[in-house]
C-alpha cells in the first residue's frame, strides 16, 4: 500500500464527512470525535438520551470507511459468551471448536451498555485494553483496526448497571451528545418526511490499512515538552485534596490526552499540538475519570464546572 500523504489524507477525511453528512445531519462534534478515537485506537462512550442518532452516527461511519461492523444490543440477559464468543464440543470428531462473537470486528457498538450487568460489562475489559480476548485456554487477537462505541442513556435508571470506574477509564473519550439546534431538527423532518427520500448509497473513503497508516503519522505529531507539563499539571490538580474531588484522574487520562490532542491537531492541519488542542479535548478525556463526592452533589457542582475550575487554575503555557 502506497503512504497517504498527510494533505491527501485530510482531503480523504473531508470527503469522509460530507459522506457521513449525507445520513446524518449536525452532530459534527460527534462526528469528528468518533474519528479522533479511530485515529487513535481510543474507545468512545456516548451519552445522550434516545434518538440523537447516536448508533446511526456509528454505523454511517463504519460505512464509509470501509470496514467491518457490529453491533451488540446490551440486555439484563446477555451472556459474556455472546460478546467474546465460547467453545463448542464436536460430538463427530471430540474436539472443541471456537466460535467467535460478536468483539471480532473493526468497530463494535456496545448498544446502551449500562443494561448489562457488571460480569458482561468486563467481558470487554481484557479486548479494550488488550486488543485480545480469551475463550477457554487459547488467546486471540481481534481485528486492526478495533474500536469499541459505546451507548447509554443518562436519564433513565430502572433496569440499568451504572459502569464500574475501572470499565469507564478503558473508554478514551465521553462524549455528552446534545439536542440538534433548531435549523438542524427542520433539516430532518424535511429530509425524513419527503416521500421520494430514500437511504443514500455511501461510497469508502478509507481503508483499515489506511487508518493504521494514519495512526502511525499521528504519532509523529510533535509535543513539546512544555505541552507536556501542562497536561501533567491538569491532571495533578485533579488530584489535589479537594472538598468536591472524591477520586481524581488516572495516569491513562495524562496518555489519552496526549493522543487526543496530537488528533486534533492532525485533523488542524498541524504538526504539532498547541494549547488550544488540549483545552478542546479535555472535557472529553476527563468528564467519566473524575469522581465527585456528596459535597459537590449537594452543592449541585457539575464534572464539566470542576473541569473548567482545574483548567483556570492552571497555568497556560
Amino acid at each position: 500500500m502506497e503512504v497517504l500523504e498527510k494533505n491527501d489524507a485530510l482531503l480523504k477525511i473531508e470527503r469522509l464527512k460530507k459522506e457521513v453528512g449525507k445520513v446524518i445531519i449536525g452532530q459534527e462534534y460527534m462526528v469528528d470525535r468518533i474519528l479522533i478515537g479511530l485515529l487513535t485506537g481510543g474507545h468512545i462512550l456516548l451519552e445522550g438520551i434516545p434518538g440523537l442518532a447516536k448508533t446511526l452516527t456509528a454505523s454511517t461511519t463504519a460505512d464509509v470507511l470501509g470496514i467491518d461492523f457490529s453491533r451488540i444490543q446490551f440486555t439484563p440477559d446477555l451472556l459474556p459468551a455472546d460478546i467474546i464468543g465460547t467453545e463448542i464440543y464436536h460430538q463427530k470428531t471430540g474436539d472443541f471448536l471456537v466460535k467467535k462473537g460478536a468483539i471480532f470486528s473493526n468497530i463494535v457498538l456496545a448498544d446502551e451498555i449500562n443494561r448489562a450487568p457488571a460480569k458482561v460489562q468486563s467481558a470487554l475489559l481484557e479486548a479494550m485494553q488488550e486488543k485480545q480476548v480469551t475463550i477457554g485456554d487459547e488467546t486471540h487477537m481481534l481485528n486492526k483496526p478495533f474500536v469499541v462505541i459505546a451507548t447509554q442513556n443518562p436519564l433513565e435508571q430502572q433496569g440499568t448497571y451504572p459502569l464500574p470506574e475501572a470499565q469507564q477509564d478503558r473508554f478514551m473519550l465521553k462524549l455528552k451528545v446534545e439536542y440538534p439546534t433548531k435549523e438542524e431538527e427542520r433539516a430532518i423532518i424535511d429530509r425524513f418526511t419527503d416521500n421520494g427520500y430514500e437511504t443514500p448509497s455511501l461510497e469508502t473513503i478509507l481503508s483499515g490499512e489506511e487508518i493504521i497508516e494514519l495512526r502511525s503519522q499521528i504519532d509523529q505529531i510533535y509535543v513539546d515538552d512544555v505541552i507536556k507539563d501542562y497536561i501533567l499539571d491538569i491532571i495533578f490538580q485533579t488530584r489535589q485534596a479537594s472538598t468536591y474531588i472524591a477520586c481524581g484522574a488516572s495516569p491513562r487520562a495524562s496518555l489519552n490526552l496526549i493522543k487526543a490532542s496530537k488528533a486534533r491537531a492532525f485533523l488542524m492541519g498541524r504538526d504539532h499540538v498547541r494549547p488550544d488542542d488540549v483545552k478542546a479535548m479535555v472535557y472529553d478525556v476527563l468528564r467519566h475519570r473524575i469522581s465527585l463526592t456528596y459535597e459537590a452533589e449537594a452543592d449541585d457542582m457539575t464534572v464539566e464546572q470542576i473541569i473548567s475550575h482545574t483548567l483556570d487554575s492552571v497555568k497556560l503555557p
